[in-house]
Parts: C-alpha cells; sequence; structure tokens
C-alpha cells in the first residue's frame, strides 16, 4: 500500500516537473519568435494611442520605411521621409500617431501643434462643404467640423481649439466649442500654484483662460500689467478658489507685490504715449522722476526693472524704450 503511495507521489512529482519544464520551452519559443522583447514591455507603449506620441519598437525595415510596434503586437508605418538616419531593429523610438489621407494609422517624427486633450491658437488654412481646416504642423491638416464651430470660421483667421478624438471613427477632430471640454468640478489646482495659461479671450471683467488644459480662469483687467492676446501661452498662478470652484488667476506669483505692478503699468502706459520713449533713467533725479510719474526714484527703479526682466523695454542712455 504504501509502495503504491510513493509511486503515485512520485508520478505526481515527475508530471509536475515536466509540465514546468514544458511551459519554459513554449515561453522561450515564444520570445524567440515574438518581435517584442518582454524585456523592454514596460518601457514600450501599450497599445498605439492616436493624437499621442508613443514609444514604439523598431520591427523592421522595407522599402517605404520602417513598421513599429506596441506592447500588444499592433505595427504602424513609419514612412521613409520619417526614418531616422541611424537606428537598428529593436530600437524604441518615439513618434506621433496620427491617421493619413487614406484613414490608416500612420507615425511621424514632425512635432504636432497641438496633442489630443489640449488646447491650442490655430491658423484656418481653408473652409469647405465639411468644415474648417487647421494647420497644425502635419501634412493632413485638422478638420473642424462645422458643428463644432462656435461661429463661422474663417479662412486665414486664428482660433482656439481642442483636439478631440470620435469615440466611433476614431478620427481625430478639433473644436472651437472650447467651454465643453473644461471642467471646475474637480480641480487638480490649489491655491498658491503655478499653472500653465492659454488666453482663451477677453471678457469685461479681463482675460478668460485655460488652466492647465483641464480648468477655466479668469485674470481681471486691473491685475495685467503687460499686453495680452488670445492665444499667448503663459505661466500664472491660482490667486483664489471660489466657492463655486471659479478659478482667479493672477500673472504673478502670491504676494508678489501689488504696488510695483501698478507702477509698471504706469510707466508702460507713459511710453505708449510718449510713442514709445520716455526720457528717464536711474540717473535722473528725483524732482525730474516724480514730475513725469509722482513716484519716488526707488519705486520708479523698481518698475523698470520688472518691466525690462519682463522684456518690454529696453534701457538706452537718455531713457527708456518700449521694445514693438
Amino acid at each position: 500500500m504504501h509502495s503504491c503511495a510513493y509511486r503515485l507521489q512520485t508520478y505526481c512529482i515527475i508530471s509536475r516537473n515536466s509540465i514546468i519544464l514544458l511551459l519554459l520551452l513554449w515561453v522561450v519559443r515564444r520570445k524567440a519568435h515574438n518581435p517584442l522583447n518582454y524585456v523592454s514591455l514596460q518601457k514600450i507603449t501599450p497599445v498605439i494611442e492616436i493624437g499621442k506620441y508613443n514609444s514604439l519598437k523598431i520591427l523592421r525595415h522595407t522599402r517605404v520605411g520602417l513598421y513599429l510596434g506596441d506592447a500588444s503586437g499592433e505595427e504602424v508605418l513609419l514612412p521613409n521621409k520619417y526614418c531616422p538616419e541611424s537606428f537598428q531593429i529593436d530600437d524604441l523610438i518615439e513618434v506621433f500617431v496620427y491617421r493619413d489621407f487614406a484613414e490608416r494609422k500612420i507615425a511621424t517624427n514632425i512635432t504636432p501643434k497641438i496633442l489630443l486633450h489640449e488646447f491650442a491658437f490655430l491658423r484656418v488654412t481653408d473652409v469647405s462643404e465639411v468644415g474648417a481646416f487647421l494647420d497644425w504642423g502635419l501634412e493632413k491638416e485638422l478638420l473642424v467640423p462645422f458643428n463644432e464651430q462656435r461661429q463661422k470660421m474663417e479662412k486665414g483667421r486664428w482660433y482656439v481649439v481642442y483636439l478631440a478624438l470620435d469615440e466611433r471613427s476614431y478620427r481625430l477632430y478639433a473644436s472651437n466649442k472650447t467651454d465643453k471640454f473644461l471642467s471646475n468640478d474637480r480641480l487638480t489646482v490649489g491655491e498658491g500654484d503655478a499653472v500653465n495659461l492659454l488666453v482663451l479671450q477677453k471678457t469685461t471683467l479681463g482675460f478668460s483662460v485655460v488652466v492647465n488644459n483641464k480648468h477655466k480662469g479668469l485674470v481681471f483687467a486691473n491685475e495685467v500689467f503687460t499686453p495680452l492676446q488670445v492665444g499667448d501661452h503663459l505661466t500664472g498662478y491660482v490667486k483664489s478658489i471660489r466657492d463655486d470652484n471659479k478659478l482667479d488667476i493672477s500673472l504673478q506669483p502670491v504676494g508678489y507685490e501689488p504696488a510695483n505692478n501698478l507702477n509698471s503699468e504706469k510707466i508702460y502706459r507713459l511710453l505708449q504715449a510718449g510713442n514709445g520713449f520716455l526720457a528717464l533713467t536711474d540717473h535722473s533725479s528725483k524732482e525730474e522722476i516724480y514730475t513725469l510719474t509722482t513716484m519716488s526714484k526707488k519705486a520708479f527703479k523698481r518698475a523698470v526693472g520688472a518691466l525690462y526682466k519682463e522684456g518690454l523695454i529696453t534701457l538706452e542712455p537718455k531713457g527708456l524704450r518700449l521694445k514693438s
């Protein structure tokens, strides 16, 4: 009885070891035939994503270009004109993926002017019966369908748009109806945080801005001391968060000396009124400075320093000149 049990146990151990050995052989053979090396799977993009940068593996070189692959085994072509001068099979390469004129996924090493789920200020190159087309830096222009235009877009004009992906057709499109892609319901920023801004539009209160490609904020007009235009990219700071989650944005760090801002604004306006020139320097007397600016020499020097640091003026021997 014990002998039978021993033989049965030995047989089970041998069978289990055989199964493990077969599994190991299968994995080795699979790795040998799989064009994607398992060691690099953590670095390779899991699934090729349209409208984004993808880190893909060079699988093979053909007469039309390089075929690249993701961790799932999907492939995409990088045409010859976008191929690097030197490369090796199995190298990882970062490319942007979108759809070509035949609606096939295609890779490029050209940097687009906008990425998926982001905002940008782009120019309309043409208008047709299907919508407006934008220059976004790639060979195939970006479509803004008519139903995604806040108002009819015109050729040659610039607009703030959002890059979206149609979930049914998996095609990229741009939308000028920006508000529906901005939400302050769940904020990802806090008071005092430095944030990336895109000027969305001028309002009666100041400037509406896109915050970190996610939220909407407002820069009040009386806190703007340098020229702002729709489409400008700049760094701002969350000044306060209201009870309804609206964001008040400042262009200066929280705690920045406000008097200096007001003085800088005053000098800037004096420069504009004087055709871009103000006959005052650090060597001007305190009486001359006060007569023209109604500020002390110390305050004047601080304000001039702020304008110079912003790159808005040049310092000349006989005065200040506004940069054109």
